[in-house]
């Protein structure tokens, strides 16, 4: 199982767009400004690369994924990937208001899955299943929360 947020990566590929293409407008523009300051080439190059910078730490938001399978969970979020074994997860849990889900792990601790958000809705939902199917599929016997779950 793979899983990487739709709606964060939509709205992040739009912002480094926009982004880019306001930036290097007016990179363009800065040549025809009547202010009476002098800009020059570097200053247009400069303008376009601060774009593209920001541009790209936008699309950093599309990083975040978590992927199950039998050696355990991988969660990548921004900056860090983390690979937890089936024997130190305790369960995948939404809690009520939260804007992802997060993988209990022993002494009442949690790492947050940015892949599963709460702005996802249903794609959230499915995936919340899926983790817990495979999660009874892979995981030790004694360390699988016993939970209801929905049969919709």
């Amino acid at each position: 199982m793979v899983v990487k947020s739709r709606k964060s990566a939509r709205y992040a590929i739009a912002t480094a767009v926009l982004l880019v293409v306001a930036h290097s407008t007016v990179a363009v523009l800065l040549r025809v400004s009547p202010t009476g300051v002098y800009f020059r080439t570097a200053d247009q190059l400069a303008m376009a690369g601060i774009g593209l910078l920001l541009g790209g730490l936008a699309l950093v938001l599309t990083r975040p994924r978590i992927r199950v399978g039998p050696a355990g969970v991988a969660v990548r979020n921004l900056l860090s990937e983390r690979l937890i074994e089936w024997d130190l997860v305790r369960g995948l849990s939404f809690p009520e208001g939260a804007m992802w889900a997060r993988i209990d792990i022993p002494d009442d601790e949690f790492i947050n899955v940015m892949a599963i958000q709460s702005n996802d809705r249903d794609h959230a939902v499915a995936a919340v299943r899926q983790f817990r199917t495979l999660e009874r599929r892979y995981a030790p016997a004694d360390s699988v929360p016993d939970i209801a779950v929905d049969q919709d």
